[in-house]
């Protein structure tokens, strides 16, 4: 009940940013999310994509230095206090976690988290025992 994130070092520089988008689009990868994170020097951009794997070759053959981390995506209601259930839940039950980043997608009144977290198998058992079923990667692919 993961989704798989790609993790890509990009130095904090100009156009840095477009030119990895420009290597997706030549290569007809879609992005269901994004999320870049800097220092001085360089950004850790995350980025969740349509097929994992091709994106993954495709980054190291244009040599970027990426990895790929299992997190979870979860559907919340899309309206105030929607985060707030899902988050009181896993601080509740000692899910520690380490960031998150949002995402939309064409569904009316739901939005979208990553959570990156420390125990992923802990969060989804408690998440799912509190009626949160966090989406799969095949169901995020359709979304």
């Amino acid at each position: 009940m993961t989704v798989k994130q790609i993790s890509v070092f990009l130095e904090n520089k100009p156009n840095q940013l477009a030119e990895f988008v420009k290597v997706l689009n030549e290569n007809h990868i879609d992005m269901r999310a994004l999320s870049v994170a800097d220092t001085k020097d360089f950004g850790i951009l995350r980025v969740i994509v349509d097929d994992t794997y091709k994106t993954a070759c495709v980054l190291k053959d244009a040599g970027y230095v990426c990895s790929i981390t299992p997190v979870l995506a979860v559907a919340i209601p899309d309206e105030p206090g929607g985060l707030t259930r899902l988050l009181t839940i896993l601080g509740d039950n000692g899910v520690n976690l380490e960031y998150t980043y949002a995402f939309i997608a064409r569904k009316k009144d739901t939005a979208y988290m990553i959570f990156r977290v420390e125990n992923n198998e802990k969060a989804i058992e408690v998440l799912t025992k509190n009626g949160i079923t966090p989406v799969c990667q095949d169901a995020l692919n359709e979304l």
